[in-house]
C-alpha cells in the first residue's frame, strides 16, 4: 500500500465547480474609484514596507509609499492620487484576522500619475533589474505574494549570466471564478509581450 493511501481514507479530494463561464467571455471593465483606499504595508509573509509618507501628504497614483525592508519584502505604491489621511494598523483581508500597518488615502478623483522611471532591460545589470522589480512592488499573485526579485536571483547568479534567454509567464488560473489572466491575455496580449 502506498503512503498516500495510508494517510488519507478517502479517494480523490475536493474538486469545486470552476464557475469560469460566468466571466470568461466578459470584457475587462474599470471598477469605480472608492472614496478611500487602505493600502497594507505588509504584502507578504516577509517584513512590512517602510512607510515613506506622512498624514496630510498629497500622493500621486503609482507613487512609492512604502520601501522594501529586508530581503523578503517589496515596495508598495499609491493606487490613486489623493491625500494620506491615516497611517497605522488596520484590519486586512487575511485569514488570521490580524491588523497590519496600512496607509489610508482619500482619493481626489483625479487619478493623477506620479513620475515614471523607465529602465532599459536590454542593457541593465541583472542586480539593477532585480532592484527595479523590488522597488516597483512586483510580486506573485498567489496567496503568499512572493516578491519577484527573489525568484529571479539564481543561487549562483554568475554561473547563469547571459544563459537565461526565456521568460516564462504563468497564466494558469486554477482557482474557481478567476478568469482575469485569461481576459488579460485575450485583450492585452501585445502589452504582455512588450513587458
Amino acid at each position: 500500500m502506498n503512503m498516500l493511501a495510508e494517510l488519507f481514507s478517502f479517494k480523490g479530494g475536493v474538486k469545486p465547480v470552476s464557475h469560469k463561464a460566468e466571466s470568461a467571455d466578459c470584457a475587462i471593465q474599470t471598477a469605480p474609484l472608492p472614496a478611500r483606499l487602505i493600502v497594507p504595508l505588509r504584502q507578504s509573509a516577509g517584513a512590512a514596507a517602510l512607510c515613506l509618507v506622512e498624514v496630510g501628504q498629497k500622493v500621486a497614483k503609482g507613487q512609492r509609499i512604502g520601501a522594501a525592508e529586508g530581503v523578503f519584502s517589496s515596495a508598495t505604491h499609491a493606487p490613486t492620487s489623493g491625500t494620506v489621511v491615516a497611517i497605522g494598523p488596520q484590519a486586512i483581508p487575511h485569514p488570521s484576522g490580524l491588523a497590519a500597518p496600512c496607509v489610508t488615502i482619500e482619493a481626489d478623483g483625479e487619478e493623477r500619475w506620479g513620475e515614471k522611471t523607465p529602465i532599459d532591460w536590454r542593457t541593465a545589470d541583472p542586480a539593477a533589474l532585480r532592484d527595479f522589480l523590488r522597488d516597483a512592488g512586483i510580486v506573485g499573485l498567489g496567496g503568499a505574494t512572493f516578491p519577484s526579485h527573489i525568484k529571479l536571483k539564481p543561487a549562483d547568479a554568475e554561473a547563469y549570466r547571459g544563459r537565461i534567454p526565456t521568460l516564462v509567464i504563468n497564466g494558469a488560473e486554477c482557482e474557481p471564478w478567476i478568469t482575469c489572466d485569461d481576459r488579460l491575455m485575450r485583450e492585452r496580449a501585445a502589452g504582455i509581450l512588450a513587458g
